[in-house]
C-alpha cells in the first residue's frame, strides 16, 4: 500500500544503462541502475510517469509495508531497514545496480543479488519482453542456501491523464475482496466488500490479477497476472499505481511462501493495450 512515508528513506539514483526495448510503436526503458522500467511510449502517448520515484519498480523479496520492519522466520527475528516509519517497504532491490544478463530490441533480462541487509543469500531475475501491443514481466526469486519466505510483485505508477487536459484515467476490476487496513495502512485480518475508491488498499482476486485502465477516447491498457492480490493506490493528483502481487503487505509475517534452493518464487504480469478513438 503506498500511503504516507514511501519516499521516505530512498536512496540516492544510481545511474545506470538505459536498456531500450522497441517494437511497431512501442518503445520500452528499463534502467540497469535501478532495476526499473524508466518508460513507456506507445504512438507518441507517455503511459508511465518518468522520473526517479516514478516509472515500474521492483518489489521484492517483499511487497508493501513490513510491520515495524520485523521479520520473524524459522524462529528467528531480524529488524529490517524501516524505510517508511516505521515500517519496512517494497523490500530491498529497487533503486540499486543490476547486471545485464541480456538485451536486444525485444527483450531484457537483468540480475540483482540479495544480501544485506536481506539476511538470506539468493538472487532476484527479471525479464522484460516487448511487442506492439503488449509487455510481458516475470521475476524469480532463487535462494543460494538456506529457505526463506519471499514476494515478489511491481509498482508502476501511471499517469492520471496522457496530455494536457485529457480525461483522467479510470480504474475497472472486480475484486473478490478487500483486505481491510488499519490506521497503520496494514491489512488487519479482516476481509470486507470492496469499498469505492480512492483507494490506497489491497484486493484478493483468487482467480489472477485482472484490471483495466481506460483514458478515456485515448486509450487502454489491462493488467493480468497470476498472483492473487493487487494494491491499487489512486491518491496521488497526477498519477495511478496498480501493483500485481505474490502475496499481501505484511504476508512474510502472515501468510509467508517459503524459497528453497529448489523451489524459487516466480511472478508474472502482463500489459496489453490498444488505442481508443
Amino acid at each position: 500500500m503506498g500511503g504516507p512515508g514511501v519516499a521516505g528513506g530512498e536512496e540516492a539514483r544510481v545511474v545506470g544503462e538505459e536498456l531500450e526495448m522497441v517494437a511497431g510503436g512501442a518503445r520500452m526503458v528499463v534502467d540497469s541502475g535501478t532495476g526499473r522500467v524508466g518508460g513507456l511510449r506507445v504512438d507518441g502517448l507517455e503511459v508511465l510517469r518518468r522520473g526517479e520515484r516514478f516509472g515500474s519498480f521492483p518489489m521484492a523479496p517483499w511487497c508493501g509495508r513490513m510491520r515495524d520492519g520485523v521479520l520473524a522466520w524459522g524462529g528467528r527475528t531480524y529488524q529490517l531497514p524501516r524505510n517508511a516509519e516505521p515500517h519496512a517497504i517494497h523490500g530491498t532491490v529497487r533503486d540499486r545496480p543490476w547486471e545485464v544478463v541480456r538485451h536486444d530490441a525485444a527483450e531484457v533480462v537483468i540480475a540483482r543479488e540479495l544480501g544485506d541487509p536481506w539476511p538470506f543469500a539468493g538472487r532476484v531475475t527479471q525479464t522484460f519482453a516487448l511487442t506492439g501491443d503488449s509487455a510481458s514481466f516475470r521475476m524469480t526469486v532463487e535462494s543460494a542456501a538456506e529457505s526463506f519466505p519471499a514476494q515478489a510483485g511491481w509498482h508502476p505508477w501511471f499517469e492520471r491523464r496522457l496530455h494536457a487536459g485529457g480525461k483522467p484515467v479510470e480504474i475497472g476490476f472486480a475484486p473478490a475482496w478487500q483486505e481491510e487496513r488499519g490506521e497503520d495502512y496494514l491489512p488487519d485480518g479482516n476481509r470486507i466488500a470492496p469499498l469505492p475508491g480512492p483507494w490506497d488498499d489491497c484486493f484478493g482476486m483468487p482467480d489472477g490479477v485482472d484490471v483495466t485502465l481506460t483514458w478515456p477516447e485515448a486509450f487502454e491498457l489491462t493488467i493480468t497476472s497470476p498472483a492473487r492480490w493487487v494494491v491499487v493506490y489512486d491518491l496521488p493528483p497526477e498519477t495511478v499505481c496498480v501493483e500485481p502481487q505474490s502475496g499481501p503487505p505484511n504476508g512474510l509475517n502472515t501468510q509467508p511462501q517459503a524459497v528453497t534452493p529448489d523451489a524459487p518464487l516466480t511472478a508474472e504480469m502482463s500489459w496489453r493495450w490498444r488505442t481508443l478513438g
